[in-house]
């Protein structure tokens, strides 16, 4: 009984340095598999859109759609076995990325019938969260997400400004525009605030007075000014929280890149293994 849970507990171990561990040959080995795997299986998503594709090579997407799907499968029922804590790995950001990514295609082979085809169309969409899976072997990817995060506040602080001002903005042009400039009730109005503030400038609302057109100027110029606002935010939590990031994996919900010298994990706050 002991032999058997010692053998358990060996399997495991090397199952969770080849899928969670990317400083061994076997993980780097693994992850490369895998991000082939998740790019081809994206790809096939893409053209299986396409209508002369699909018409042509829909029997090789199916086939290719249930080849992903198992291996998938495999990979999500292994990082749950092999973790200490496997409702920590499901809750976590990866863990729901990889239950959407083999989600869709296992509930599209229950529903049956003429009528819940649309349903099955929009469940297996729902496979392109597989390019979500990418973004947990880049490191930087960790170092924006916590940048972001850092910046939540400010940001929100700053779209609640910008929808101040456009709100403001909007009901002036309601008030200074004719009704046959477009401006026909204040929603309008922000809407066109919104288009002119963000730069984009549709053109199918335009001021034709010179008020108008005046206010018109001076919302272009703001533009110019606030986009620039967030980004460095951004940037500035970026250079204020820059770390290097290491290999080591959660042993409790298998999450990796950590900080540097970080002791415990940044999603469960297990305990992180000693820096190799």
């Amino acid at each position: 009984m002991v032999e058997q849970a010692n053998t358990n507990a060996k399997w495991k171990e090397k199952a969770f340095n080849i899928i969670f561990k990317a400083d061994t040959f076997w993980g780097k080995f693994f992850d490369a598999i895998l991000l082939v795997a998740i790019f081809l299986s994206v790809l096939a998503v893409v053209l299986e859109s396409v209508g002369r594709i699909r018409l042509n090579y829909g029997t090789y997407f199916l086939w290719a759609e249930w080849i992903f799907t198992g291996f998938f499968l495999i990979e999500y029922i292994l990082r749950i076995i092999i973790v200490k804590k496997p409702w920590n790995y499901i809750k976590s950001f990866f863990g729901i990325v990889d239950l959407l990514s083999i989600l869709p295609s296992l509930l599209a082979f229950v529903f049956a019938g003429a009528q819940s085809l649309m349903i099955i169309r929009s469940l297996r969409l729902l496979r392109i969260f597989r390019i979500f899976k990418l973004t947990q072997y880049l490191g930087e990817a960790t170092q924006l997400s916590t940048a972001l995060m850092a910046s939540r506040k400010k940001i929100t602080l700053f779209i609640a400004t910008v929808m101040i001002l456009v709100s403001i903005m909007g009901a002036v042009m309601y008030l200074i525009e004719p009704p046959e400039s477009g401006f026909t009730d204040i929603p309008r109005g922000i809407y066109w605030s919104i288009v002119t503030l963000t730069t984009v400038g549709y053109g199918d609302i335009a001021p034709i007075t010179p008020l108008g057109q005046i206010v018109a100027s001076f919302i272009m110029i703001m533009g110019y000014g606030i986009i620039a606002v967030p980004t460095g935010i951004v940037t500035s939590e970026m250079n204020r929280s820059r770390f290097k990031v290491d290999s080591r994996s959660c042993e409790n919900c298998g999450a990796k890149q950590h900080g540097d010298f970080a002791k415990f994990c940044h999603n469960c706050g297990e305990k992180l293994p000693p820096i190799s």
